[in-house]
């Protein structure tokens, strides 16, 4: 197999932040139809050359990849919602110790 492939990404209309990448040729051919349902109906997000290498935000390339030549697709899983929730109080925290510091 080639080491790059043309991936389509879609969004879940079911759940938030949930991807589904596939090699475009396959389509959802190798995508179980329990994931699908699950999945909801999938929405076109875009079209990529995927190599191992390319930079993605919330995922390692190699690993969809690999997915995709081993399974046929790669499911992105929404992050953590107590991670999501920390960096907002991270954030809260930081923006009110700089205000108190102006306030100084």
């Amino acid at each position: 197999m080639s080491d790059k492939l043309i991936c389509e990404v879609f969004k879940s209309s079911r759940k938030d932040e949930m991807y589904l990448y596939v090699d475009k040729r396959q389509g959802f051919a190798d995508v179980p139809e329990q994931l699908l349902e699950t999945f909801g109906k999938p929405v076109p997000v875009f079209t990529m050359l995927l190599t191992a290498d390319k930079k993605l935000s919330r995922v390692n390339a190699a690993d969809v990849v690999e997915g995709i030549k081993g399974k046929g697709f790669y499911l992105q899983m929404p992050p953590p919602k107590e991670a999501y929730l920390l960096d907002v109080h991270r954030a809260h925290v930081a923006s009110r110790s700089d205000t108190r510091s102006d306030a100084e």
